[in-house]
């Protein structure tokens, strides 16, 4: 299993766009690997792999590289070269050992497989918006009372319905440019009062993002959406740091809306068959539950909903009910 990857220069800087927005900048996917396998190792200790901890005086954290290298049947070499993004002619089945080794999700598998062994792109992703499919806007417009919305590359909100509009503000008041799920959560204070456990959902967009940079390291926008974020938000820093990597699935939010107060909502993911780098995300409430009552009241207020409800909140009227 000890193949020999291919000696490259070691890569310098995970990012190497110009902060702030250089749209000519990409991803450095060989630092990418680098600093997403060394953080991986680090979250390990010895006796979370059945490995003995002879030393109280362990120079770094998690497991050591010759601990690794012991547990994937690799030589320590070998595995030093890879977290160094050498990684251009390893295998399959090294990885996979790697990954078992490391204890990576589903996810984090695919992420390091997209790093170390990245498909062949004949051009870079087109700067022109993506296409959603008009059987699909239709689609969005026949679920009534159901919030909806398609998202694309770099989690842009491409289209959406008149019930995701009441819910998280009507996105056609934006520059397209700016309708985007990780500019709303981090740069936009209502997207932090609008989620009750808001850190959660920054860190699920930081994971989205990280995803999507393994599969597009050479996507400009993309680089240059990590370089604003991170000079203009500490904590996308903070976040972007730790290489988490998540794919958008299912689950529960709870929303602070300024109209109807509190909101618990289920989420489903549906990723569409004819293009993958598009999702389809609806939410739904609980039959019967005051979540479902608050979204029928939302219905009925219609993309008004929030601005009805700052208005209700800034005169110091409770934000229910319908207008007079």
């Amino acid at each position: 299993m000890d193949e020999k990857p291919e000696a490259v220069p070691a890569a310098q800087s995970g990012h190497t766009a110009t902060p702030g927005g250089d749209a000519g900048g990409t991803l450095d996917r060989r630092a990418e690997l680098s600093e997403f396998l060394r953080t991986r190792r680090a979250r390990l200790k010895p006796e979370d792999v059945g490995l003995p901890d002879f030393g109280r005086h362990r120079r770094v954290p998690g497991l050591r590289r010759e601990e690794l290298a012991q547990l994937a049947g690799v030589s320590v070499a070998y595995y030093t070269r890879l977290e160094q993004g050498n990684g251009r002619n390893v295998s399959a089945e090294v990885l996979d050992a790697i990954a078992r080794a490391l204890r990576l999700s589903d996810a984090e598998h695919a992420h390091l497989t997209h790093l170390a062994k990245p498909k062949s792109h004949k051009k870079k992703p087109s700067a022109r918006s993506q296409q959603v499919r008009g059987s699909l806007r239709q689609l969005l417009d026949t679920l009534d009372g159901v919030p909806a919305y398609i998202t694309g590359r770099r989690s842009d909100i491409l289209v959406w319905n008149r019930m995701a509009a009441a819910v998280f503000g009507d996105w056609a008041e934006l520059p397209a440019q700016e309708r985007n799920w990780a500019r709303l959560v981090f740069l936009r204070p209502e997207y932090r009062e609008l989620y009750v456990e808001w850190e959660s959902k920054a860190a699920d967009m930081v994971s989205y993002l990280r995803m999507d940079a393994g599969c597009h390291p050479d996507d400009p926008r993309l680089s240059s959406l990590v370089g604003e974020l991170s000079v203009k938000s500490e904590e996308f820093r903070r976040l972007w740091a730790t290489h988490d990597v998540k794919e958008k699935s299912h689950g529960v939010k709870r929303m602070r809306h300024p109209l109807v107060g509190e909101l618990t909502l289920s989420y489903e993911t549906f990723r569409l068959p004819d293009d993958g780098e598009q999702s389809l995300i609806t939410y739904h409430a609980e039959p019967g539950s005051p979540s479902a009552e608050a979204l029928r009241l939302l219905a009925s207020w219609g993309t008004d909903a929030r601005a009805s409800g700052r208005s209700a909140s800034e005169m110091g009227r409770p934000g229910v009910g319908r207008p007079e």
